[in-house]
């Protein structure tokens, strides 16, 4: 069996059940719809996080913040 014929499979992020990444899985690499909102949930809450220091943002500062700086 080629490599391109070879059925791809992944752990679901949440809950770890075997998902299988075809284009017919919307939800991939979760397994449905409850787990990527778990997940989603846990990145908002800041259960998880990419490591590293914390950015201050001064958004009241008109000199260094405007949404023409980042349009580009």
């Amino acid at each position: 069996m080629s490599l391109s014929n070879k059925q791809l499979s992944v752990k679901c992020p949440t809950c770890k059940s075997t998902v299988d990444w075809v284009p017919e899985n919307k939800f991939k690499p979760f397994c449905c719809d409850r787990c990527r909102l778990i997940d989603l949930g846990e990145w908002i809450f800041e259960e998880k996080r990419i490591p590293g220091e914390s950015i201050e943002l001064d958004l009241t500062d008109e000199d260094n913040f405007s949404i023409n700086n980042y349009s580009k």
